[in-house]
């Protein structure tokens, strides 16, 4: 499993050209178009202030240093680490999000595999959105809901991001929606979850990336300003996962 040093190692020479810092571009309007014929002038990417940190989705919380971190000083023994801006997301040009954004997803918990054009020329394609809110359904409580379209930004990014280096593979959505029912129940079991956790207004996902640590795909979630992540470091072939969401920027290790 590739490490945050080896990946970024890998990838220099690709985002080092990369010029701009901008904020990740909304998705475009809140209710999914019906028809994707119209095109529609690309939304001025907006900057986001930083918000309080406030944990809202786990029972512990700490905050999290920058995925990156400034070179070693000279004279130390420990490996230099590359520039952060390679492994930024901010330092990505305006052309990397305003292209068509396609999704490749597999559910392990129902076996589905999808890959799907959601978003062009600045808007949701109504039957994608549809079909990615089946595929981030509840499924022991078999109920679908809407997905906040701002949490496809942050799984498509990703995924777009990673691919730049080699990385081709699908996102694994190991949570999506909940109902009040299964989230109780997973609190009855000991599997972090909160109270009032944003997975049951659609607003959060656990995922993982087959081939890249917690510590490298939670950085680059980190690095888009959207919302949370939470760190759920585990052992064993397929590793932990990252918690994403579109709350209040915070982070947190569970």
């Amino acid at each position: 499993m590739a490490s945050r040093r080896e990946f970024l190692q890998q990838g220099f020479g690709v985002t080092a050209a990369s010029v701009l810092a901008l904020p990740l571009i909304g998705c475009g309007t809140s209710t999914p178009r019906q028809t994707t014929a119209a095109a529609a002038k690309p939304a001025k990417p907006v900057a986001r202030p930083a918000a309080p940190a406030v944990i809202t989705d786990s029972k512990t919380a700490s905050a999290m240093p920058h995925a990156s971190q400034q070179s070693a000083p000279s004279g130390k023994s420990s490996e230099l680490e590359p520039p952060p801006d390679i492994f930024d997301a901010q330092a990505l040009d305006l052309e990397f999000w305003l292209r068509p954004r396609t999704i490749e997803v597999y559910r392990p918990a129902s076996n589905e595999r999808a890959k799907l054009l959601y978003w062009r020329d600045g808007e949701v394609i109504d039957s994608a959105y549809q079909d990615l809110c089946h595929l981030l359904r509840d499924v022991n409580g078999k109920e679908t809901a809407k997905i906040d379209p701002k949490l496809f930004e942050t799984l498509w990014g990703a995924q777009a991001f990673v691919r730049r280096f080699g990385i081709d593979t699908p996102l694994e959505i190991l949570s999506g929606y909940r109902t009040p029912a299964s989230n109780n129940k997973l609190r009855e079991a000991g599997v972090p979850a909160a109270r009032q956790s944003l997975h049951m207004v659609g607003r959060a996902a656990d995922i993982r990336i087959v081939n890249l640590n917690e510590e490298v795909l939670g950085g680059l979630v980190k690095s888009f300003r959207q919302g949370g992540v939470g760190f759920y470091y585990r052992g064993g072939p397929r590793g932990g996962w990252i918690h994403a969401d579109t709350g209040l920027n915070r982070t947190w290790k569970g």
